[in-house]
């Protein structure tokens, strides 16, 4: 059995931040699923605020660095997706207060 964690996952994906926003991907509800096999691989299916993102490229590009930090993790795979398109509501309501939305 693997030794990596979700949460080790969501706290190395914490250190992204979209730099248009300011804040990072957790927080602002952009991950939508992660998956860990036995091997320690790492899928992460995620989106951006807009497909018409111009970060998105270098936001997907830092999250699959930040993830190969973790050590012992083998392979990791970031994808982006656009369904269902995100929404002010996927943020952390915490932030949203922050932010008054």
């Amino acid at each position: 059995m693997g030794k990596i964690t979700e949460e080790m996952v969501y706290n190395k994906l914490k250190e992204v931040i979209d730099f248009e926003i300011g804040l990072d991907v957790v927080s602002l509800g952009l991950v939508y699923e992660i998956k860990i096999d036995e091997n320690d691989n790492v899928y992460v299916l995620m989106t951006m605020t807009t497909p018409m993102c111009p970060l998105a490229g270098l936001i997907l590009q830092d999250a699959e660095t930040k993830l190969r930090e973790i050590e012992g993790i083998n392979d990791v795979k970031v994808e982006l997706t656009f369904d269902p398109p995100w929404t002010p509501d996927r943020v952390d309501p915490s932030v949203r207060a922050q932010l008054g939305i």
